[in-house]
C-alpha cells in the first residue's frame, strides 16, 4: 500500500510533466483502435448487404467467380430451362431468373460517369422480388419496358438526378438509353455501388445479347425447409454438376471474399503506422521517466535510506507507469472510436457510404487498446525503473542526476556498432542479390538492424552530429548559441533517445521517396525508350466495341492497335502447365512497344499460329525458337503455336508477357468469347500528331470511362499516381513525427526543471529572457536536425538499397528527391522551433530568485 501511495502522490505531483507521455500513449492506442473500429465496421457494412441481398439458395452457372470480371465482357449466364427445374424442385416456395453485370457504364444527358469514384461499380440488372429484401421503391415505379430505368437513391442523390431524366447505358452489346421512372431505396448501407435495373428482357438483350438466359435464380424454402435441404433438394433437379449452387450463407462468405484482400490491406497498414508511433512513443516514455528518476534522485536516496527497498523503488516507479498507461489508453479508445467516425465521414464524402448506425465496437478492441499501451508504457518504463532500484541512500547527499555509467555506455555502443555493421553488410546483401525475392527478405533484416543499431548508438553519434550542426548553424549566435550546444551535449543518451524518435518517422520518409521518384524515374525512361505509340487509351472497363470503332475511324492516325489479355493454360514441351495466359495483339503493337529479344524475330510471333515468350519462361521451361507450346485457350480450343521470339524480360512495361496475333486467337476462340481489348494504341501520321490528339478525343468523348493519353499525359498521371500514395503515407506517418514532436517538448521541458537553479543564476549574472529563450530554441533546433539528419541518411540507404532490387524488375533509373529531402531537412528546424515554444516560453516567466533557491 505504501507503493501505491507514493506511485499516486509522484504521479500526480509531477501529472504536467506525464500529460505529454500519455498523449502519446493515446494517439498510438487511438490509431490501432480506430484502426479495428473502422475496418470492423466495414465488414459489418457488408455482411449486412450481402446477407440482405441472397436468396436462401442461389443457383449460378459453374465457370461463374463472384470475383472475377468474365472475359468477354458478358456475364456467365444459363438457360430459362434451368430456372422451370429449379422451381419444380421439393421444398421450393418461389424462383426467379436475375440478370446482374458489373461491366457497365451508365452516363447522363451531359455525358457524365454516373458511377463511383471509389471502385465500388456500377451494377445493372432486372428488378425482382429479391431485391425487395435489400431495396424498397420510394418514387415512381419499377421499369416496364426498354425505356424506362429504375435508379437507386444515393446515386440520384449524388449526382442530382430526378424521375424523367433520361441515362445511356454503354455495355459490350452496345449503348441504350432508358428514362428514369423509378427510385429505390436501400434498407441497409449502400458502401458505394451505383444500381440501375431495367424490365427482365431489356436485361437480356442488353447486357447478355441474348433472351431467355439469366446470369443467376434466386430461390425461395417454403416454410419449414432449411437453407441447406433446399440447396440439395436443388441441385437433385439440376443435376449435381451442372450449375453452382448456394446457400445464403456460402454466397454471402464468396461475396465477402472479394473484399477480405482489400480490407486486409488497409487493416494491417493502418496497424503498421501505428506500430511505428508506438515505437516512437517508446521513447518518448523512456526520456519522461529517465528525466524524472534522475530529478528525483535525492529523494529516491532519502527512501532508500529510512528503509526502502530496491523492489520497493522499482516498483514504485513501475506503478507510475502503469497509471500513465492506463489513463493514456482509455482516453486512446475514446478517441479511437472518434477516429472511426472521421475516418467514415472521409470515405462517405468520397463516395463510399459508410452509416454510423452500423458502428462496430468489439468488445475485443478496447482490451486490445488497453492491453497494447498499458504493456508498452510499463515495459518503456522498465529500464528507469531498473536504474531508480539502484540508486543507494548515499545520493541523497548529492545533487540531483545520476553519474553516467561508462562502463554500460561503452558496452552499449559496441553492441550498436555491431548491429549497424551488420545491418549495413545486408543492406549490401541485398542491394547486389540476384532475385528481388531473395533480396527483399536481406533488406528486411538490414533495415530492422541499422535501425535497432542506429538507435544504439545514438548517444555516440550526438557527440559528433551535434558538434558539426552547431559549428555551421550557432556559431553565429554567439554565447547564447555555445551554450545551446552543451546543452544538447550534456546527456548525450538523452538527446540520442529524443532525436532517434525523430529518426524512425523521417528514414521512413526519405526511403519511400527515393523509392518513388526512382520508379516514376525509371518508369518515364523505360516510357522514351520503349514507347512507340503516341497515343493510348484505356479505362476502368474493357474497351467496348462501339468505342473501338469510333478509335479506328479517327482520321489522322497512321494504325490502330488492338490489346488484348487472354485466359489460356499453356504446356510447354516439358510438360509443366501453367495458367497465367496470353496476350493477343495486332502486328503493330511490335512499333507501339519496342521490345528487345533474345532470339528470334518479335516480328514473326505475329505470324500463323505463331508465338513469343519471355525470357525468364524460356529459361524455366527451357523453351527455344522453334519449339512448340500447347495453348488451351478458355472457353475454345486447344492450338500449337510455334515459338518464334524470346523477349527480353529486363524490363518493366509487359514483363512476361507472351505475344499472339489477334487473327491466331480467332481461330481458336469462338467469336462470343473473344474478349474486348482491355488497352488500345494509335500512331499518328506523320506531321498530324497535334490533330490526330484533338480528333482522338473528340471521337471518345461519348465514352467517359476511358481516357486517351499522350506519351507526356502517361508520364503525368504515372507521376500524380505516385505522388498521391506518397501523400497519403506521407499523412499516416504523421502521426510518428507528432509523437516524436512531443517528445522533443517533453524533453526539452523536462530539461528546463532540472536547469531550473542553473537558469536562476544564468538570469542572475545578466542573461535576459530573450537571450534564454532562443537558447532553449537553438538547443530544440539542434535536436530536430541531428534526428533528422540520421533518418535522411538513414532513409535514403534504404531507398537506394530498394531500388537496386527493383532495378530487377525493370526499374533501372535510381533518383533521390533532393528538394524532398532539403525540405523536410529545413522543415525539421521549424519542428524544433515549434517544440520550444512552451519550454522556452516557461523558462523564460521563471522568478530568479525562486529559481536560485530551488534544490
Amino acid at each position: 500500500m505504501t507503493v501505491l501511495k507514493t506511485s499516486m502522490r509522484n504521479f500526480f505531483a509531477h501529472k504536467g510533466r506525464m500529460a505529454l507521455s500519455a498523449v502519446a500513449v493515446l494517439l498510438s492506442v487511438a490509431f490501432v483502435c480506430g484502426t479495428l473500429v473502422f475496418t470492423d465496421t466495414m465488414n459489418t457494412t457488408f455482411d449486412k448487404l450481402f446477407a440482405a441481398t441472397s436468396s436462401d439458395v442461389t443457383v449460378t452457372p459453374k465457370a461463374a467467380k463472384s470475383d472475377e470480371a468474365p472475359q468477354s465482357g458478358r456475364p456467365e449466364s444459363m438457360p430459362a430451362s434451368a430456372l422451370t427445374r429449379a422451381e419444380q424442385a421439393n421444398g421450393v416456395k418461389s424462383a426467379e431468373g436475375a440478370v446482374s453485370s458489373m461491366n457497365v457504364t451508365v452516363v447522363n444527358s451531359d455525358n457524365k460517369n454516373m458511377g463511383s469514384t471509389t471502385g465500388a461499380p456500377t451494377i445493372a440488372g432486372n428488378w425482382t422480388k429479391n431485391d425487395l429484401r435489400s431495396m424498397q421503391i420510394t418514387s415512381g415505379h419499377a421499369p416496364r419496358g426498354p425505356t424506362e430505368v429504375m435508379v437507386d437513391a444515393d446515386t440520384v442523390d449524388k449526382h442530382h438526378l430526378k424521375l424523367g431524366d433520361e441515362l445511356r447505358t454503354i455495355a459490350v452489346t452496345g449503348d441504350f438509353r432508358a428514362k428514369i421512372v423509378g427510385i429505390a431505396t436501400f434498407k441497409v448501407t449502400n458502401p458505394g455501388a451505383a444500381i440501375v435495373y431495367f424490365d427482365t428482357a431489356t436485361s437480356q438483350r442488353e447486357l447478355l445479347g441474348a433472351t431467355g438466359r439469366f446470369t443467376h435464380i434466386n430461390v425461395t424454402a417454403a416454410a419449414g425447409v432449411g437453407d441447406e435441404q433446399l440447396k440439395r433438394n436443388v441441385t437433385d433437379a439440376l443435376g449435381a454438376g451442372s450449375y453452382k449452387v448456394q446457400t445464403q450463407k456460402e454466397t454471402a462468405d464468396e461475396n465477402r471474399k472479394g473484399i477480405n484482400g482489400f480490407m486486409g490491406v488497409i487493416k494491417y497498414a493502418m496497424l503498421g503506422f501505428a506500430g511505428i508511433a508506438f515505437l516512437v512513443g517508446i521513447f518518448l516514455i523512456i526520456n519522461t521517466f529517465s528525466m524524472l528518476v534522475a530529478q528525483r534522485t535525492r529523494e529516491i536516496g532519502l527512501m532508500r535510506a529510512i528503509g526502502s527497498s530496491r523492489g520497493q523503488v522499482n516498483r514504485s516507479v513501475l506503478v507510475e507507469a502503469l497509471l500513465l498507461g492506463v489513463v493514456g489508453s482509455l482516453l486512446g479508445v475514446a478517441a479511437g472510436v472518434g477516429i472511426a467516425v472521421g475516418l467514415m465521414k472521409v470515405m462517405s464524402s468520397m463516395g463510399m457510404d459508410l452509416s454510423t448506425r452500423d458502428l462496430t465496437v468489439k468488445a475485443t478492441t478496447p482490451v486490445a487498446g488497453l492491453l497494447l499501451g498499458v504493456v508498452v508504457t510499463v515495459l518503456s518504463a522498465y529500464l528507469p525503473a531498473r536504474r531508480a532500484g539502484k540508486v543507494s541512500p548515499m545520493a541523497a547527499l548529492r545533487d540531483a542526476g545520476t553519474p553516467a555509467d561508462g562502463k554500460a555506455g561503452l558496452v552499449r555502443g559496441l553492441i550498436g556498432l555491431v548491429l549497424t555493421g551488420a545491418g549495413t553488410f545486408a543492406l549490401y546483401a541485398a542491394a547486389t542479390a540476384d532475385k528481388a525475392s531473395d533480396g527483399s527478405l536481406v533488406l528486411g533484416v538490414g533495415v530492422v538492424l541499422t535501425l535497432i543499431g542506429f538507435v544504439i548508438i545514438g548517444p555516440l553519434l550526438a557527440g559528433v552530429v551535434v558538434r558539426v550542426i552547431s559549428a555551421v548553424l550557432l556559431r553565429a549566435f554567439g554565447s547564447v548559441g555555445r551554450m545551446a550546444e552543451r546543452n544538447a551535449l550534456r546527456n548525450p543518451r538523452r538527446t540520442g533517445a529524443t532525436g532517434a524518435a525523430l529518426m524512425i518517422g523521417l528514414a521512413l520518409v526519405a526511403c519511400l521517396s527515393v523509392v518513388g521518384s526512382s520508379m516514376v524515374a525509371s518508369a518515364t525512361d523505360e516510357l522514351d525508350r520503349t514507347v512507340g505509340a503516341d497515343f493510348i487509351v484505356q479505362g476502368n472497363q474493357r474497351i467496348v466495341a462501339q468505342a473501338e470503332k469510333a478509335m479506328q475511324a479517327t482520321p489522322g492516325l497512321a494504325h490502330v492497335t488492338r490489346y488484348k489479355d487472354l485466359k489460356a493454360e499453356l504446356t510447354t514441351p516439358d510438360g509443366k502447365v501453367d495458367d497465367s495466359g496470353i496476350t493477343a495483339a495486332d502486328p503493330t503493337y511490335a512499333q507501339d512497344l519496342h521490345r528487345k529479344t533474345t532470339a528470334g524475330e518479335l516480328t514473326a510471333a505475329y505470324g500463323k499460329d505463331a508465338m513469343s515468350v519471355g525470357s525468364d519462361y524460356a529459361k524455366k521451361h527451357g523453351v527455344k525458337v522453334g519449339d512448340t507450346v500447347s495453348v488451351a485457350f478458355t472457353g475454345g480450343s486447344t492450338a500449337k503455336l510455334k515459338v518464334a521470339a524470346i523477349t527480353d524480360d529486363d524490363v518493366a512495361i509487359d514483363q512476361g508477357a507472351r505475344y499472339t496475333s489477334i487473327e491466331t486467337m480467332k481461330k481458336y476462340l469462338p467469336a462470343d468469347k473473344v474478349p474486348p481489348n482491355q488497352i488500345m494504341f494509335g500512331e499518328a501520321k506523320k506531321g498530324q500528331e497535334k490533330q490526330a490528339y484533338a480528333a482522338l478525343k473528340k471521337a471518345m468523348e461519348p465514352y467517359p470511362q476511358y481516357q486517351v493519353r499522350d506519351q507526356t499525359d502517361y508520364k503525368q498521371e504515372l507521376k500524380d499516381q505516385v505522388g498521391q500514395l506518397l501523400n497519403m503515407v506521407y499523412g499516416l506517418l504523421a502521426l510518428a513525427i507528432i509523437v516524436a514532436v512531443l517528445g522533443v517538448i517533453n524533453t526539452l521541458a523536462l530539461s528546463v526543471v532540472e536547469r531550473t537553479r542553473e537558469i536562476g543564476l544564468m538570469r542572475a549574472i545578466g542573461l535576459s529572457r530573450r537571450q534564454l529563450r532562443r537558447m532553449i530554441r537553438l538547443e530544440s533546433v539542434v535536436i530536430a536536425l541531428f534526428g533528422a539528419l540520421l533518418g535522411l541518411g538513414l532513409g535514403m540507404g534504404w531507398g537506394t538499397t530498394a531500388q537496386k532490387l527493383l532495378a530487377l524488375e525493370g526499374l533501372n533509373v535510381l533518383e533521390i528527391p533532393w528538394p524532398t529531402i532539403i525540405g523536410v531537412f529545413i522543415g525539421s528546424a521549424f519542428v524544433g522551433l515549434f517544440a520550444a515554444l512552451i519550454p522556452a516560453f516557461r523558462a523564460g516567466r521563471m522568478n530568479v530568485l525562486n529559481a536560485i533557491a530551488t534544490e
